[in-house]
């Protein structure tokens, strides 16, 4: 009898103190009147263990869910007694209404079973027992058992959707008929509506319905009886750094020179900037020593812009940081007798000060600048070194080379032997080279470099010199128009530029 019962679905009430389980029958003693539930729930969370033992001291109601098979009931869930011995409550643990302790369980007739009520007046006491419920884990219990989830989709309590049909006159309701014979589930949840759900949606079909050729036709029919509508302009595209409410359009052209050069640069923003002769821009450099740009001013901010660019090329914070002092990048400077020797001398004065290796090459000479001087007693502070012989100069390759060689003015000093061996030892270095104020277009210079700096205006320069960079040495607006020179800085919030050709 016991093994009837294995594999049904039961739920079983065991108090408010250990709350209520549902689950399969997998095992019934009727010798220590025991009953054990595979994969249980325990108020509708699935339990950690596969299976639970109950004792029928423990057992206050036992409600079969679904018997194996489609037995008894026919699906109806049903209290029956499991038989406890002297339980507790005065009737023992596993009682039901109506049921003395110890009792065999109670069969309760189905709708089918003609020796019960099949007419649908049950007594009281089956109409107790033949209650629907509502239990924490119903939906997981019916998927458990493998039941069609379309049976459950109007969620009735007490049978299942495939009762519906010529027996439905004969099923209990649980709270009697009313709206013209529907059930209070039908009422609220609304009868009917699923009834087409089981089946599936034909997609294939109703994609053979739809004519791709015809409604495109259809549509180009319409576009061409409306007629090709004016192209509509496309709206300015804007970068993060532009501003969109623009008071009045951009003028490129912010700086005019009376005597153009041969060349013209543009910015990254693209300003126009226009080079100037020599003699221009030498005459310009003159009108500002008068108001007070001194050539130690000058020298200054030159040393500051080009020290800058070369410690960015030398690949900034991530190569200078305190705790890479064991790969102190090395710089050499290869400097002449003038003015342009003495700018980089002061850009090696700022290296040197920023941690950097400096090498700097100076020839002896008898007589120097008055600026060479004051700016090479500055460096021999720094800690740099200098040397006066190419044989001096390190044999292995350097991070950076920057070159001082060529002056504007004195041009004889290419043919000297020392300006030969130091272009030579550049150009057989693997070194990048920087050039600082390079010479004008047609005096080529004799070591190739890779970047080269002007100051304030370019100079037309030749293509040997590289990518061109432009720093400003903070010369005046009114000094360039004092001569002629219609100004506005193109520097924005830097001081050294990239200049591009147009």
């Amino acid at each position: 009898m016991a093994a009837d019962w294995l594999g049904s679905l039961v739920s079983i009430n065991c108090g408010p103190t250990l709350g209520v389980y549902q689950g399969e029958v997998s095992s019934v003693n009727q010798t220590s009147q025991t009953i054990s539930l595979r994969q249980p729930f325990h108020n509708g969370v699935k339990c950690p263990v596969p299976e639970v033992t109950f004792s029928a001291m423990d057992i206050k109601d036992l409600k079969i869910l679904n018997i194996r098979g489609g037995g008894i009931g026919n699906g109806f869930t049903q209290t029956v007694s499991f038989g406890g011995q002297g339980g507790r409550g005065g009737g023992g643990g596993g009682r039901t209404a109506g049921a003395p302790a110890g009792s065999a369980p109670m069969a309760v007739p189905g709708r089918a079973d003609p020796s019960g009520m099949g007419d649908g007046h049950a007594s009281p006491q089956q109409q107790q027992q033949q209650q629907c419920s509502k239990s924490y884990g119903e939906k997981h219990m019916m998927e458990m058992a493998g039941q069609n989830k379309g049976s459950f989709r109007r969620r009735h309590n007490s049978w299942s959707s495939s009762s519906r049909g010529g027996n439905q006159a004969t099923t209990p309701k649980r709270n009697g008929v009313r709206n013209g014979g529907k059930n209070k589930d039908d009422e609220c949840f609304g009868d009917g509506v699923d009834d087409d759900l089981d089946e599936d949606f034909d997609f294939e079909g109703n994609l053979a319905l739809f004519d791709k050729a015809a409604v495109f036709s259809q549509i180009d029919t319409s576009s061409r009886s409306r007629g090709t509508p004016e192209k509509q302009q496309t709206p300015a595209r804007y970068r993060h750094d532009e501003n969109i409410l623009e008071a009045k359009p951009v003028t490129y052209r912010q700086i005019a020179v009376p005597q153009p050069g041969t060349q013209e640069y543009c910015t990254d923003t693209g300003l126009v900037v226009p080079s100037v002769t020599y003699e221009l821009h030498k005459r310009l450099l003159s009108v500002a020593e008068k108001h007070g740009l001194s050539l130690e001013r000058r020298l200054e901010m030159t040393g500051v812009c080009a020290s800058q660019m070369a410690l960015t090329l030398l690949g900034g914070p991530n190569r200078l940081t305190p705790k890479n002092v064991h790969q102190r990048p090395t710089v050499v400077l290869l400097c002449g007798p003038h003015v342009q020797g003495a700018q980089g001398i002061s850009c090696g004065r700022h290296l040197a000060n920023h941690e950097v290796e400096v090498v700097l090459f100076l020839p002896n000479f008898v007589k120097m600048l008055e600026a060479i001087t004051s700016e090479l007693s500055l460096f021999n502070k720094t800690g740099g070194k200098q040397v006066s012989s190419v044989k001096d100069l390190p044999t292995s390759p350097v991070d950076l080379v920057i070159s001082c060689l060529d002056s504007h003015e004195n041009a004889t000093l290419r043919e000297q032997p020392w300006y030969r061996a130091a272009a030579d030892w550049a150009n057989q270095n693997r070194a990048p080279v920087l050039s600082i104020d390079p010479p004008v277009s047609g005096r080529e210079a004799a070591v190739e470099s890779k970047w080269a700096l002007s100051l304030g205006l370019p100079l037309p320069l030749s293509e040997s010199v590289g990518r061109v960079y432009l720093c400003d040495i903070g010369v005046p607006r009114q000094v360039f128009q004092e001569v002629g020179i219609k100004y506005h800085s193109p520097f924005g919030c830097k001081f050294v530029i990239p200049l591009h050709s147009p």
